[in-house]
């Protein structure tokens, strides 16, 4: 039996994080065969704009918002893959607008190949991060699987009339992003020893950070529409807002914030399954500039795991939004870019 200072987690998974999500391409395939829905007037948000959690009215002044997200390991330490998880599947509830109420676990794991102090430990850093948001843990459930993965059901309140769909974006609109994108590359770089111990905890950080304080900072401004970015990359969340806005969205590269050491791993050919399948899927959805390379390009499209928020706010408050956002002590978040009429449901990188 492997034990808790031995293990390393991420060499039982083929894939790590929100890289092991089942790519867009064949995710839209298999939900195109579905039926429809029945009509539901309580039902604000469902499957029809790939947003991030659904939303079901209950009273005029309330709604909740529903969401889950697990995957396999993305770190090795135990207690940190469980704070990541927690953050990840939290994200879902503020990108809506709402705040956590309640969480159920969902556990698959090798209990007689690894340590059982291995698993406490997962359950304890989601614990704390499920703390540090102010929901409850109401129970979960587990299944004996040869590979970890682990997870959160969660559930939140927010006003009918105060919902963040990601198709809610307007032309002229300013575009923040709140979080460094090149995770994927870079815990890709960390399953194969390639980072120092700071570079990891600067990783895990990022990784770990809610987004409950750009969440709350968030609530005062009239934000048009809001997402969070996470496997499917920058430009495939960019790409779902733009298509369910019916607006084009321009990314202005050079503002986007990037982690470092991200071009340097992805020149040397560390380049995640899940970032060149969400490349091929926007293949005909995004325009890059003729002078930017295939790896910029791909580190656009880089798969995130509890990436940050992709905001639309109208142009005469994003400043002051951003402002309020840093001085909350979101340091990374950028204004990177803008929603146009031209172009619907296309990205252009400039």
């Amino acid at each position: 039996m492997i034990q808790s200072n031995s293990v390393k987690l991420t060499s039982l998974s083929t894939k790590g994080g929100c890289g092991c999500k089942i790519g867009p391409a064949d995710l839209a395939e298999v939900i195109q065969t579905l039926p429809p829905a029945a009509p539901n007037p309580n039902l604000l948000v469902g499957l029809d704009t790939s947003d991030d959690a659904g939303v079901y009215k209950l009273t005029e002044d309330l709604a909740i918002v529903q969401t889950l997200d697990f995957f396999t390991p993305i770190v090795n330490d135990p207690y940190s893959f469980g704070q990541v998880a927690a953050a990840n599947a939290l994200s879902d509830i503020y990108a809506m607008g709402g705040k956590p109420l309640t969480a159920l676990n969902i556990v698959a794991f090798p209990i007689a190949k690894l340590d059982k102090s291995i698993l406490a430990e997962i359950l304890r850093g989601a614990g704390d991060k499920l703390l540090e948001a102010g929901a409850t843990l109401v129970g979960g459930h587990s299944i004996d699987d040869q590979e970890p993965k682990f997870g959160l059901a969660v559930t939140g309140t927010v006003h009918p009339d105060r919902v963040r769909s990601n198709a809610g974006a307007r032309p002229g609109d300013k575009l923040i992003l709140t979080k460094p994108i090149g995770v994927g590359i870079l815990t890709s770089s960390l399953k194969q020893d390639l980072l120092s111990d700071e570079e990891i905890k600067q990783l895990t950080n990022v990784m770990a950070t809610l987004n409950k304080k750009t969440a709350e900072t968030m609530e005062s401004y009239d934000v048009h529409a809001c997402t969070d970015v996470t496997g499917f990359g920058l430009l495939g969340h960019a790409s779902e807002m733009a298509k369910g806005s019916k607006a084009g969205i321009k990314i202005y590269k050079e503002k986007v914030p990037i982690l470092p050491r991200v071009r340097e791993l992805a020149e040397k050919g560390i380049i995640p399954g899940g970032t060149k399948n969400n490349f091929k899927y926007l293949s005909d959805r995004v325009k890059y500039p003729q002078n930017m390379d295939q790896i910029d390009q791909w580190i656009l499209c880089d798969a995130v795991t509890s990436g940050g928020l992709l905001i639309s706010i109208n142009e005469s408050k994003a400043e002051a939004l951003l402002a309020e956002i840093k001085t909350a002590g979101i340091e990374d978040a950028s204004m990177i870019g803008e929603v146009t009429e031209e172009h619907p449901g296309q990205i252009t990188v400039l």
